[in-house]
């Protein structure tokens, strides 16, 4: 099976949390704070290699949770990161948040990496927070939370030249004509499942990727057959080969339905150069028809030649022709290449829900800082109270008439309103 498609759930480390400690040592009777940090939380980092073409790992597996980052120690000492998990992906692949399809990655160089979901910040340890005021502070941080998400990954072929056509057109026997690639061939419609991809040797040194897309019915912009999972593969070649069956009972009709379906998946696709070969020149069918699509063809003012894979007919004059064709398109834009990091919005929005005299405040910073916080101890309370008012929810609270006594749920912490 070829897979191009799979949905994955991922899952960065916690942070450690900062330790409160003191030191405590002989004739030291004032030794001051010395609570270390927490560690990082593990990351979630997709890179590319080149020696894979299939995304079949993720359909054996489909939950990947990096390590969380160790606490931190006395005599200021930094708990262990957690180390990040690394998860290879053929080059090609698109990397996109499932529930709102946003793009994420498009990772087209080889070795190129993209850390989707950082791991959480470690806790500051009490050595942080002592101050003139305060030299013996109890005050100190939980590791951040790791972020989660499902994502979807999807792989686009890397080649230079596409080779589109209707089922049976010779496109897999062309393909092994030309590249050591072998397609599996035979004379009915659809043996070809999924794209193959061979190097072309054109001239001497000059090489080129040809893809074998499968091939294309009526329909396929809108999904009919496997045609989304087929035009995906064509949008990152830069020049196509449209092979016509030269056996069909209207090569040019063919022709025509196969732009069309290009153009209503992607106009892009339709505005490629692109060069219309008839194929199957060994056959009568053929031989006929060469004056007739030639003659409209070029009317319409695309190039035009004619072949026959089986025999070689025509063959590498097509080959040039191609490569010329190839040397004069346009490159696409690459993607940087430098590593690429999404982190955590640093959203201080808020909503607050009353049921009766329970209320509950939603919002990624406050929830965030809620886990972030040693709620045990009375330091810690008084800087999350701070936070409260400085976000303006201790205001929101009051203005929608919180009494002391209410219940508060912020995250996975319940706390009670105080005067």
């Amino acid at each position: 099976m070829f897979y191009d498609r799979a949905k994955i759930y991922v899952r960065s480390g916690d942070g450690g949390d900062g330790m409160i400690s003191f030191r405590r040592e002989k004739f030291v009777p004032l030794g001051g704070p010395d609570g270390g940090d927490g560690g990082k939380g593990g990351g979630i980092i997709f890179v590319t290699n080149p020696n894979l073409n299939s995304l079949v790992r993720f359909h054996r597996k489909n939950h990947y949770r990096a390590d969380h980052g160790k606490h931190g120690n006395p005599k200021r000492q930094t708990g262990a990161s957690g180390p990040n998990v690394v998860l290879e992906v053929p080059v090609g692949t698109v990397i996109r948040n499932a529930e709102n399809e946003d793009l994420l990655a498009d990772l087209t160089q080889p070795d190129q990496e993209v850390l989707i979901v950082g791991g959480g910040r470690g806790g500051r340890g009490n050595i942080h927070f002592s101050s003139s005021r305060n030299q013996a502070p109890r005050l100190a941080e939980r590791g951040e939370p790791g972020a989660e998400m499902w994502i979807t990954l999807e792989l686009k072929l890397i080649a230079d030249v596409g080779i589109v056509g209707v089922p049976n057109a010779g496109k897999s026997t062309l393909l092994s004509a030309v590249s050591a690639a072998r397609p599996k061939v035979a004379s009915y419609p659809f043996t070809t499942l999924h794209p193959s991809l061979g190097v072309v040797t054109v001239g001497e040194y000059n090489t080129m990727v040809l893809a074998d897309i499968p091939g294309l019915i009526e329909g396929a912009s809108q999904g009919t057959g496997l045609g989304h999972d087929f035009l995906r593969h064509i949008e990152r070649t830069r020049v196509l080969i449209h092979l016509l069956d030269g056996a069909a009972s209207d090569p040019l009709v063919d022709w025509a339905m196969i732009n069309q379906e290009l153009a209503l998946y992607d106009v892009s696709l339709d505005e490629k150069p692109q060069l219309v070969v008839l194929n199957k020149m060994d056959l009568p069918d053929a031989v006929a028809w060469e004056p007739i699509l030639e003659d409209e063809i070029v009317k319409m003012g695309y190039s035009f030649c004619s072949i026959s894979a089986v025999t070689g007919q025509g063959v590498q004059e097509m080959l040039y022709r191609v490569k010329k064709m190839l040397d004069e398109a346009p490159v696409a834009e690459t993607a940087l290449d430098e590593e690429i990091v999404i982190g955590p919005p640093e959203d201080e929005s808020f909503s607050i829900e009353q049921t009766g005299s329970a209320w509950r405040v939603r919002g990624p910073r406050i929830e965030r800082v809620a886990a972030m916080t040693y709620f045990e101890f009375d330091d810690t309370l008084v800087r999350f109270q701070h936070i409260l008012e400085r976000m303006g929810i201790t205001q929101a609270l009051e203005e929608r008439g919180i009494q002391p006594g209410d219940i508060v749920t912020i995250g996975d912490q319940e706390l009670e309103w105080g005067e």
